[in-house]
């Protein structure tokens, strides 16, 4: 589908989806062909229709009450049994135990059966759980089927007909983006491209400066991208090169994924409101306190955005009859809000401080991986530290010569500037130049028009396309081959199957390096990954890896083989490809015996 006639981005969010498309038959050079937003249809009320730049991803799942009278119906939903986007949100936050929410989250949460029904966590028995990835596919579903009714009045125009780019974390592993991949074929789409959101963010820049970039930029800067959304912290590194006195872009650095956003600080404000709350004799429960979650989000937007007010009013209704039952009333004030932001999400620190780690309880609540330590200032410096060997090893950290915000939690710019600040006294300290904050063009619509950008990037009209690869080097565990020992389990080394930087569309094949497989009875692999070791080669391997390389998956099988003897050992040879689509895909093969064993990855955590 390289020449459909609409170029599609979608930004697949925590906390909102976007559509971006471009027209390829309204210009004759599509080097300045307009990226236009697709106001998306969605129910905002019962019966009541409305368009909007931004799908919240939220699903409410109804009552069968409430799914009588199609009030909650829509064109391609006549059942209204899923509710999605903004009255899912709004209704949701009333009712939580129907609400499903940070979907993409739970995508990525290798603890758990990812294609299970969890979600909610906490519904009633009469609500059909949806799993991560049904969740995922509901939202596509839903941007399919609202994009099919407004434009396609032929096949050919319909969404799954188009090029479309879908935007990942740039910190989603290969399962996590398999996974994605996954979600987008639920929803009937087939044909997608993954995109890293940080990359994304960048080429919506590139598109709102045109010519004019690489006055703003030039050869050795090295711009770091800081994207904090709704349920995720993603950092990159982006650095100008220059080839023959031709400026060039490279991805040289990702962030680990780190699931701190936006979420974490409406649930801090919630408990903060609530204190005071219980400090009148005022006890919440449950539902209450997931509704001041919501509230709390309203609040903090408001003051925020509007620097004249000092504080807003909270409601929460009330439960039971008489006094209590009433509605309940408190506030948030502003100089609460930016304390709460500051000490606990954007603290002063120093360049070599790396986020805190506190002792795990055994036994916890089912819910999401959340980082213990909620500074992120802290995590960017650790994220500077690790990544300061691709560079000058000498330095406590990387020195970035401008920023690029994204994601909505940056929209403030009191957030961005404590960001500057911050960044600003640990160049200060090692003698480094002054950050330069490059302007973000909307942090809200910014990835989705990224997207559709490197769409025509892609289509090789002349535009510059960011270099780099993959943001992870891949291994699989080998056991060694020493005699067992009693009491002393096997060693498992990691071999280097993908090094980091490997294009899309590239394979390799270890070559010279023979292993053993046991056919025709279960037997267990292990995926790991890196995005701190640049410099392993395909077909290294490593016998001290702990401390640098972390698994990501296993892969419980057996390789079936039909006239061979299960047990017995084949000799096979390892290959790996970066799929054109931006996932990975690993194959063992025996030339020996004609034989090749495709693996795929254990989406169950």
């Amino acid at each position: 589908m390289s020449k459909s006639r609409y170029i599609i981005g979608i930004d697949l969010g925590t906390t909102n989806c976007v559509l971006s498309y471009i027209d390829t038959w309204k210009v004759n050079d599509l080097t300045t062909a307009p990226i236009n937003i697709f106001q998306v249809p969605q129910l905002v009320a019962p019966g009541e229709i409305g368009e909007r730049d931004l799908l919240p991803s939220f699903i409410y799942l109804p009552t069968y009450q409430e799914r009588q009278g199609e009030r909650l119906t829509m064109s391609w939903n006549p059942f209204g049994d899923r509710v999605v986007g903004a009255y899912a949100k709004s209704r949701g936050a009333e009712v939580p135990g129907r609400l499903v929410a940070s979907a993409k989250s739970w995508l990525c949460h290798t603890g758990i059966d990812r294609t299970a029904p969890i979600l909610p966590l906490n519904a009633p028995e009469d609500v059909q759980k949806l799993s991560p990835i049904v969740a995922s596919a509901s939202y596509l579903r839903h941007l399919k089927a609202a994009w099919n009714h407004t434009f396609a009045q032929e096949v050919k125009d319909r969404l799954e007909e188009q090029s479309i780019y879908l935007t990942i974390p740039a910190s989603f592993d290969a399962v996590a983006r398999e996974l994605t991949v996954k979600a987008a074929g639920s929803a009937g789409l087939d044909d997608i491209t993954l995109l890293e959101e940080p990359q994304a963010a960048f080429y919506a820049w590139l598109d709102a400066r045109r010519d004019k970039w690489k006055e703003e930029v030039g050869a050795g800067d090295l711009i770091l991208v800081c994207d904090i959304g709704g349920g995720t912290t993603d950092f990159s590194l982006i650095r100008v090169t220059s080839e023959n006195g031709k400026l060039g872009l490279e991805r040289v650095a990702v962030g680990d994924h780190i699931l701190l956003g936006g979420d974490n600080m409406d649930l801090a404000l919630a408990y903060s409101l609530s204190e005071d709350l219980k400090g009148k004799g005022i006890m919440l429960d449950y539902i209450q306190m997931q509704t001041l979650w919501y509230s709390a989000r309203v609040a903090k937007e408001k003051l925020l955005a509007n620097q004249e007010f000092s504080e807003i009013p909270v409601v929460i209704p009330g439960r039971g009859s008489g006094l209590v039952g009433g509605t309940l009333r408190t506030a948030l004030m502003k100089k609460k809000l930016e304390s709460l932001l500051f000490e606990g999400f954007f603290p002063a620190c120093k360049s070599i401080d790396w986020p805190q780690c506190r002792p795990r309880i055994g036994l916890q609540e089912m819910g999401l991986p959340y980082v213990s330590d909620t500074a992120i200032t802290r995590h960017l410096a650790r994220f500077l530290d690790i990544h300061k060997d691709k560079f000058d090893s000498s330095q406590h950290m990387l020195a970035p010569t401008a920023i690029l915000f994204n994601g909505g939690v940056l929209k403030p710019p009191i957030i961005r500037r404590r960001i500057l600040d911050i960044i600003s006294q640990w160049l200060h300290e090692k003698g480094a130049p002054a950050i330069k904050e490059l302007d973000s063009p909307d942090l809200d619509l910014a990835v989705a028009k990224g997207a559709s950008y490197y769409g025509l990037v892609r289509r090789e009209v002349g535009l510059l396309r960011i270099r780099g690869g993959i943001a992870r080097s891949y291994y699989m565990g080998i056991e060694d081959a020493r005699p067992a020992v009693p009491g002393l389990p096997p060693t498992i080394k990691a071999l280097c199957v993908v090094p980091q930087g490997m294009e899309e569309g590239g394979s390799v094949s270890l070559q010279g390096k023979t292993f053993g497989l046991i056919v025709g009875q279960p037997v267990e692999f292990r995926f790991l990954a890196s995005t701190i070791r640049p410099n392993d080669s395909v077909g290294d391997l490593i016998d001290d890896w702990d401390e640098t390389i972390e698994p990501i998956t296993t892969l419980k099988t057996s390789m079936e083989a039909s006239e061979i003897e299960p047990g017995t050992m084949i000799p096979v040879q390892l290959e790996a490809k970066v799929t054109e689509i931006g996932t990975l895909a690993l194959s063992m093969v025996s030339k020996e015996k004609d034989l090749r064993f495709d693996l795929e990855f254990n989406v169950r955590g």
